[in-house]
């Protein structure tokens, strides 16, 4: 009997045993992983501030933002046609997109006045010629009191009006942009042309034949594309950065990845009243054949070392 008590005390203690070092062992391992998890959660946050903060300062000391803008033409290099006598168009030589040369013709216009002006200038030119004769030949005689100083000063005034009429419709030919020496050997020309004053391609072409045009009004722009400039939006706080040759890089919608060089040209001293934007302008250094007007392009600074 004493030994079934004794056996039956050893196996309850053994199972008790048991059952505690398995309690410790599931204790200890939740505990483990626990703190395994905490560590590494704040390690992962310490890597994450430090790249932010990485980015970021790299991003102070580099003083490297980006800028915004579109690629122009110098004023310069951009011709609006326009009329100085008005008329009805007679002809179209050029189309949009159009490459012209320098004194090709782009437009010819019907306009009686054209034919009366050449008329009055040839007819003023002769009578100047006849006028400054008679009024030398007049001279020559008053000096030998052949003729009275009535009749020397009335050929003086006559030869000076014609004169003076000759020197108005000669200026009024060459604003229109002809060549007055082209109507002495050729006569009157029909139609007035209008010529290009440099090469470039056309646009903005907002006439057509037989569209009757007042005076100033447009018949066309012309844009000189070689030099390109950018135009380039900054804000104050990135203007102590900007300064004359400055290089800067920039990429153009369209072309892809590739960047190209420009050289900052000059800063505008006014600043926009909407969003306090100021105007910066680079010359494009590497030019290409697809660069237009109107592009838009980012544009971040070289830096400086």
């Amino acid at each position: 009997m004493k030994k079934y008590i004794y056996l039956c005390a050893a196996i309850l203690l053994a199972a008790c045993s048991e059952k505690k070092e398995n309690t410790e062992s599931g204790d200890a391992l939740p505990a483990d992983t626990t703190q395994v998890s905490a560590k590494e959660t704040a390690d992962s946050d310490s890597v994450s501030k430090e790249t932010v903060d990485a980015v970021t300062s790299a991003t102070n000391v580099a003083n490297s933002p980006t800028f915004n803008g579109i690629m122009m033409v110098t004023p310069q290099k951009k011709v609006t046609l326009s009329l100085t006598m008005g008329g009805k168009i007679h002809s179209l030589a050029v189309m949009p997109g159009q490459y012209i040369s320098k004194g090709q013709t782009v437009a010819s216009i019907d306009n009686p006045e054209f034919i009366e002006l050449q008329q009055a200038f040839l007819e003023a030119s002769a009578q100047t010629e006849y006028l400054a004769q008679e009024y030398q030949r007049q001279t020559t005689l008053g000096d030998h009191d052949a003729a009275s100083k009535k009749k020397v000063q009335q050929s003086k005034a006559e030869y000076l009006s014609m004169k003076s009429r000759l020197a108005a419709a000669t200026a009024r030919l060459k604003t229109l942009g002809i060549n007055i020496a082209t109507i002495r050997e050729n006569g009157i020309m029909t139609y007035l042309p209008v010529k290009a004053p440099f090469s470039g391609y056309v646009t903005n072409i907002d006439v057509n034949v037989g569209k009757y045009l007042e005076t100033g009004q447009p018949i066309c722009d012309i844009i000189n594309k070689s030099n390109p400039l950018l135009q380039l939006t900054v804000y104050e706080k990135d203007l102590p950065l900007m300064r004359v040759g400055r290089k800067v890089l920039f990429r153009v919608n369209g072309l892809g990845k590739t960047s190209f060089e420009a050289v900052i040209a000059s800063i505008d001293q006014s600043i926009d009243e909407k969003d306090y934007s100021i105007k910066v302008y680079a010359q494009v250094k590497s030019e290409r054949s697809e660069f237009r007007p109107g592009m838009y392009v980012r544009a971040k600074l070289v830096d400086e070392k």
